[in-house]
């Protein structure tokens, strides 16, 4: 099979498009013929300097397809299948091989490429929100880095629960695009202080709840847009950016809750499933939009990395082999 792989992490320019040995399907497992695959912010991290863990290695964690083979002892799973998975790495080629318990049904109405951008964007979110956040209907919920896809997925989720909804992006034309998912109010990062636009917009008391992807001093900003006793849900470090410093946690009896899904679908299986399985129904019914802003040739993941670099993309950015 062909696969995008890199022998060494760094730059995207470490990437290289090869043929390599396809994989083997155990026999709690299958081989899913990816069709499309959702590009994640974890990857291009893992990309950067992660942990190597084949060699040449395929970095990705989530991909659509059809499953071509089924182990023995799967029950539940059958050849013609249509369905995304989850795994800690190996999106990024023709075939995955994944236990059959990290891939979810795909709704006959939804596309394969659309299915390939629900798990982890909305899966996320959810968490952050929900069964981390502890959202409460009426409350202001400030989304950092909006036009992503957990972003965006957090836009739509929180206005489903009932909450206000901020968020910040980097252009006026990203936040005013954010609108018809949910945003009330955006705020472009680039020319303003979005903890002075926080309080502004609250009346100088804070986000209830804040969903913050970047991390690094971006989290040391959403402490300081909190209001007393609030809630940040931290669920990753897409910025790239240095610890941060929350000591101002304490002066508001905050608290800050790393999200991080994969473990929770290693712990609690059962939750994440039907949480995954009633987001890819919420999407086929269009209750729940994915967002797919460009499509990439497998062949070159260098390109469709640098683009996600560049911080252009609005949503999620496709590779397809």
């Amino acid at each position: 099979m062909k696969a995008a792989v890199y022998y060494e992490t760094g730059a995207p320019s470490v990437f290289r498009y090869e043929e390599i040995p396809d994989p083997h399907c155990r026999p709690g497992g299958v081989i899913v013929e990816v069709k499309a695959i959702g590009i994640q912010g974890g990857d291009t991290l893992h990309r950067q300097g992660g942990v190597l863990a084949s060699s040449p290695h395929v970095v990705g964690y989530q991909a659509a397809g059809v499953i071509r083979e089924a182990g023995d002892r799967v029950t539940d799973r059958k050849v013609g299948d249509r369905v995304v998975a989850t795994m800690a790495f190996g999106s990024h080629a023709e075939l995955i091989s994944v236990p059959a318990g990290s891939t979810y049904l795909v709704p006959d109405s939804l596309e394969l490429e659309v299915a390939g951008g629900v798990p982890n964007g909305f899966g996320r979110a959810a968490d952050c929100l929900y069964e981390c956040g502890l959202l409460k209907a009426a409350e202001t919920v400030l989304v950092q880095a909006g036009g992503g896809g957990v972003g965006l997925a957090a836009i739509q989720l929180a206005k489903r629960a009932g909450a206000t909804v901020l968020a910040t992006a980097s252009s006026d034309e990203k936040l005013e695009r954010l609108k018809e998912f949910g945003l009330d109010h955006g705020i472009n990062y680039r020319t303003g202080d979005f903890v002075a636009r926080t309080m502004d917009l609250t009346g100088g008391r804070g986000a209830d709840l804040i969903v913050d992807s970047v991390g690094g001093k971006t989290l040391e900003g959403s402490v300081a847009a909190l209001a007393y006793r609030g809630r940040i849900s931290w669920v990753g470090n897409a910025g790239r950016e240095g610890p941060a410093n929350l000591g101002g946690l304490g002066q508001k009896n905050a608290s800050v809750t790393g999200v991080y899904l994969g473990a929770e679908m290693a712990v609690n299986a059962a939750r994440c499933r039907t949480m995954i399985e009633g987001l890819l129904a919420d999407v086929a019914k269009g209750e729940l939009k994915v967002v797919i802003d460009r499509k990439f040739p497998l062949s070159d993941a260098r390109g469709a990395h640098e683009y996600i670099e560049g911080r252009g993309a609005f949503g999620r950015v496709l590779l397809i082999p």
